[in-house]
């Protein structure tokens, strides 16, 4: 059975002014999986994800990573077991050279210079961006920078990525080019929760998808089950994919019949995955 990375327990956060962000959200992620966080603007995702990276502390309830409790987890602790990557990779790249960006991580957390060149190089590798080494991050385009963001953060080589909008501004090549990256990483071991609005992404690309709504859970399951007609995605701020939507017109399926609509749309999602693969 799978390892569980990430056990979130029963999270409820309030805000200090009043307010309540989050409300009993339950649910844990096993290595090896690729989970969308999905929901409307103000729906709990970004709060969860600060709780998951103990940059917020919960008002009850508990998270854990890799069977410890964030809340007494070091910062070396955490990067090595969860990365982060801004849905603006401006946000955090400030080094001159991709390169020292990729290394600022391990050397903050005492590698050695061997291992440090040794995990740069790794990290550039699986990015793509071994002949970008020595360019000025700021000079990349959006898709090459969020890809300098996730090699930052797989270079202190953490078992989980959190990944925040990470196709967010980009055209649809360079959005589908950094998808397949996730996929790759998520097949080489590195558990990936990536967090979207995007139903195409989910569909397309994920196995597993948890949605939120006015901060409670309200949907943990696969992208085929969210989108087969017997949920009602529209009451939580969700549009179905389009093939999926454009599907359900030309075969002129009852939403109700889930049985039919499902095999449909498993073929449809597996067709789109094969093209991936």
């Amino acid at each position: 059975m799978p390892e569980i990375l990430l056990d979130i327990n029963n999270i409820v956060f309030d805000y200090n002014k009043g307010g309540r962000a989050l409300d009993g959200v339950d649910f844990a992620v096993a290595s090896g999986e690729f989970v969308a966080l999905a929901g409307r603007n103000g729906s709990g995702k970004t709060t969860l994800t600060r709780l998951a990276m103990a940059l917020l502390k919960p008002t009850s309830g508990s998270i854990t990573l890799q069977g410890k409790n964030t809340s007494a987890m070091t910062p070396a602790d955490m990067a090595h077991s969860i990365g982060y990557v801004f849905q603006n990779p401006d946000r955090q790249i400030f080094r001159d050279t991709v390169a020292k960006e990729v290394a600022y991580g391990p050397e903050q957390l005492k590698f050695t210079p061997e291992a440090v060149n040794e995990a740069v190089s790794k990290a550039l590798s699986m990015t793509g961006l071994t002949e970008a080494a020595d360019s000025f991050p700021r000079t990349l385009s959006r898709g090459q920078k969020q890809k300098v963001a996730i090699a930052s953060a797989i270079a202190m080589q953490p078992k989980m990525l959190i990944l925040d909008e990470p196709t967010s501004g980009q055209d649809p090549w360079e959005a589908q080019n950094l998808m397949e990256l996730l996929v790759g990483l998520n097949k080489q071991g590195i558990t990936i929760i990536l967090v979207t609005h995007d139903m195409e992404l989910i569909a397309e690309y994920t196995t597993r998808a948890v949605v939120l709504d006015k901060g409670c859970k309200v949907f943990d399951g696969t992208p085929t089950a969210l989108f087969d007609g017997s949920q009602d995605i529209a009451k939580w701020g969700l549009i179905p994919p389009a093939a999926v939507a454009l599907s359900q017109q030309l075969n002129g399926i009852n939403s109700t019949d889930a049985a039919e609509l499902t095999g449909l749309v498993s073929r449809a999602i597996n067709q789109r995955r094969e093209n991936h693969a």
